[in-house]
């Protein structure tokens, strides 16, 4: 079932809050992707358990998979369920009607990435498209995110190690970042500074010094993609900092099929996959909660 243009605002001004308190709080909010039912109820179970806000996010790829207005549904249902505070965000959305169509079905975050679809976007076209998606939002209160530049990597596991010479020429600045939030009036602002789509054999890191100069220079929220692979320690001081939210993707792929495929050797018999799912659920909550205690979000749900 819908939701009610009435219902969609309150969820957007209570998602609102949320980013508030985070900032005020100084804790960070997971933001998880699902591609599946099971994977949602991890997620919506390390939320019980830790008393913490999640966001619950879906790619281009995975609105394809799970259907728009089925992912609202399901969402709302296990919100309910498990008595949860949980917001939806549209990952990395490629188009400014992708994200109206979000928008329309009550996604309280809204992530408008053009740069993803065409690498060569020009800075104007990326700006002109993203305030379109801005102006969009305002009529059910949707937060907008967005970046002025293409990120890096992809959400899967990989064998090369990181030329952190290249990704350096792709960082934010507190310059860049000051005038595209200026010139667009994004509420999250998607910093690079080390993150990267991707689970890499050597750990991630972060350039906490250009987090706080970014910081210093922008009134908006913060966020990180890219937070798989990256040593907790660094999620803890970028909440410190100021960071608001945190993409959690390829950590949770990789502890889905691992456990899977270690069920399905153990089982070789079994053909009931239901029966199959437990284990794989809680290795994936384990990822989550693991996540949530780095961030600090942990007792911070309001219900």
């Amino acid at each position: 079932m819908g939701l009610t243009i009435n219902q969609i605002r309150q969820n957007t001004t209570r998602a609102r809050h949320l980013m508030q308190r985070s900032r005020a709080q100084h804790f960070a909010v997971g933001a998880f992707n699902i591609d599946n039912q099971e994977t949602l109820i991890a997620v919506a179970r390390a939320a019980q358990k830790l008393n913490a806000p999640v966001l619950v996010e879906v790619s281009n790829g995975e609105v394809k998979a799970m259907g728009l207005e089925n992912i609202r549904d399901l969402v709302d249902n296990y919100k309910q369920e498990y008595g949860v505070e949980m917001y939806i965000n549209l990952d990395h959305s490629p188009t400014v009607e992708d994200c109206k169509r979000a928008i329309d079905a009550g996604f309280e975050f809204i992530h408008i990435d053009i740069s993803q679809a065409d690498h060569e976007a020009t800075t104007d076209d990326i700006i002109a498209r993203t305030k379109e998606v801005v102006d969009y939002a305002q009529f059910t209160g949707a937060l907008v995110e967005s970046e002025p530049h293409y990120f890096g990597g992809s959400s899967n596991l990989h064998t090369e190690t990181i030329d952190y010479e290249e990704i350096k020429k792709t960082f934010s600045t507190p310059e860049g970042a000051s005038g595209f939030v200026e010139a667009t009036g994004i509420d999250t602002y998607a910093a690079a500074i080390g993150n990267l789509h991707g689970k890499y054999p050597v750990p991630k890191e972060l350039d906490l010094e250009l987090l706080q100069r970014i910081r210093d220079a922008i009134a908006c929220q913060i966020s990180l993609h890219g937070g798989s692979g990256t040593p907790l320690h660094y999620f803890e001081e970028a909440a410190k900092i100021g960071v608001s939210k945190i993409n959690i993707n390829s950590d949770m792929r990789y502890a889905f099929r691992t456990k899977l495929e270690e069920v399905l050797k153990a089982n070789p018999d079994e053909y009931a996959v239901v029966k199959l799912m437990p284990a794989v659920y809680q290795a994936v909550q384990g990822v989550v909660e693991e996540k949530i205690a780095a961030f600090g979000s942990a007792g911070k749900a309001v219900v």
